[in-house]
């Protein structure tokens, strides 16, 4: 008869059944799996109840219910590369410096239909968007949502264009000519101020509107146009199409035409003052490490070139088509530098609605509702930043080397005549003559900021032709003088000519004859 199994004997077989079970697994390698699979799922869990508190915290914040996700809307363009640097890519990751400085990410995303984008912002699909300041005057009064700008991100330096076809050697060769350009966008601004440059309209030519610049790049290589405003890569791909052809102009020179900058709604910054911040902060380091350093360059043009199917090539090629701001470029930028005297975003927008309410139709529609600059400008993460100082977050400092012969007697890209009057024999400006100045040709000369200027002094043919030279020269030398005291511009900027009575744009014996030739040119001299 058997005996009945004691208490610690089953205990003792169910320890050795265990045993053995456990020296199987072990042998098989499958223990070591699930304890990693435990700590995994452990650690999960840990960033999952970390994630969910970051998120539950930021919905009290973000209007836009991203979570702990900012979504940024941008385009193919180079000068957004400080932030996807900084962010090390265009997804959300925990690599991102955003995430393991500031504890949040951020997502970047294509959006290169305008209207698409548009509307993705007005559903709150992005918390930010690119926009140009110089364009806004044309939407800000139109989207929903009372759109803010908040920081700048760049000026563009040459990746904005117009290419012409041969025969086509300054702006004024452009006086009716058909002209390929995307209406109220960016290469719409820039023809608008070319022209003015050279003393011309919109009037002054044919222009073709069409829906974006590669559109007009289209109607270029197709000769439907001969001139178009592109954007890179669209002006190398035009000149290799259309033989002959060249860029007249690009905003390598004109300079402070186009500013990229970043809207978000109204409710999304008062709703995340620090979060806007931290993430301005963090694209503010990143554009200085990128503009001080060829290798951070070079790592951010692979991001750029993986982020937008580029080469690496291209990707870094974009990046110098511009000037990445820095944190002392948007001080300067929002006027909160008070020893800045180059355009200002207030400037550049004012001016703009002003020019587009003055071209009448869609586009006086479109502007002259937009709303006060006070009203659309919310810098608060600039000034909120404090701790960016140092040469390598310093705004840009444009100087020039005195110009060689071959500089001070290069073509002019563009002429503009403004009549400064003096009294008879003297040189010394008058109030009228600054404020002449001032209105007629000071912008031009603040925006096409890395071009020479020629300042060419005329005279009528009263007196000997040698005083009148030397009258003459004194007196372009005034101008240049004024524009330095009052607009801080370098003086080896300047290129001074005194012409006399040589340049006559009347020969007539008259008073008013006289008086059309006691003038004073101003042209633009590629750098």
């Amino acid at each position: 008869m058997a005996k009945k199994l004691t208490a610690f004997s089953k205990l003792l077989i169910v320890l050795l059944i265990l045993g053995g079970i456990l020296f199987g697994l072990n042998q098989a390698g499958i223990l070591d799996q699930i304890i990693k699979n435990e700590d995994s799922d452990t650690n999960t869990n840990i960033d999952s109840n970390r994630d969910n508190a970051n998120s539950n915290n930021d919905r009290d914040r973000n209007t836009g219910g991203s979570g702990d996700v900012i979504n940024v809307g941008v385009v193919t363009w180079g000068g957004y590369a400080g932030g996807q640097y900084f962010n090390e890519g265009f997804n959300a990751n925990t690599k991102s410096r955003y995430y393991k400085d500031y504890g949040f990410k951020v997502n970047f995303k294509v959006l290169d239909d305008f209207l698409g984008s548009r509307k993705a912002f007005e559903n709150n699909e992005v918390d930010l968007l690119w926009c140009t300041i110089d364009a806004f005057p044309t939407e800000a009064g139109n989207l929903k949502g009372d759109p803010q700008i908040a920081f700048q991100a760049d000026w563009s330096r040459g990746g904005d264009a117009i290419v012409v076809e041969r025969g086509i050697r300054s702006v004024a060769d452009l006086k009716g000519k058909t002209v390929a350009v995307a209406q109220m966008t960016p290469s719409h601004s820039f023809l608008i101020w070319l022209l003015e440059a050279g003393g011309l309209s919109i009037k002054d030519i044919t222009p073709k509107y069409v829906d974006n610049a590669i559109d007009a790049a289209t109607m270029f290589k197709n000769r439907e146009a001969q001139a178009a405003v592109v954007w890179s890569p669209d002006d190398e791909l035009s000149l290799r199409a259309v033989p002959g052809s060249k860029i007249l102009q690009n905003t390598r020179t004109a300079s402070h035409i186009i500013a990229d900058g970043f809207m978000a709604k109204k409710s999304f910054i008062d709703n995340n003052r620090e979060r806007l911040q931290q993430l301005y902060e963090g694209w503010m380091k990143g554009a200085a490490e990128i503009n001080s350093s060829e290798g951070n360059k070079r790592k951010a043009g692979k991001i750029l070139a993986d982020g937008l199917n580029l080469s690496e090539a291209d990707a870094v090629g974009m990046i110098d088509n511009v000037r990445l701001a820095t944190h002392g470029d948007n001080l300067d930028f929002f006027g909160l530098n008070p020893q800045y005297k180059n355009v200002t975003a207030e400037d550049l927008y004012n001016k703009m609605k002003q020019k587009y309410v003055s071209l009448g139709g869609i586009f006086s529609d479109a502007a002259k509702g937009s709303p006060s600059w006070r009203l659309v400008s919310n810098p608060t993460a600039v000034r909120a930043t404090r701790n960016l100082t140092g040469k390598q977050h310093a705004s840009e400092s444009i100087k020039f080397a005195p110009a060689t012969k071959d500089k001070a007697e290069a073509p002019a890209i563009a002429t503009k005549e403004v009549s400064i009057s003096f009294r008879t024999g003297e040189s010394i400006l008058d109030e009228n003559a600054k404020r002449i100045i001032d209105l007629e040709f000071a912008d031009i000369a603040r925006t096409f900021s890395n071009s020479r200027i020629r300042i060419e002094g005329n005279t009528d043919k009263t007196g000997s032709r040698a005083t009148n030279i030397a009258l003459s020269k004194k007196r372009a030398q005034s101008v240049a003088s004024y524009l330095r005291s009052t607009y801080n511009m370098d003086m080896n900027r300047f290129i001074i000519v005194g012409n006399g009575p040589d340049n006559p744009v009347c020969n007539q014996d008259t008073d008013a004859c006289y008086s059309k030739n006691r003038r004073t040119d101003f042209e633009l001299v590629a750098n």
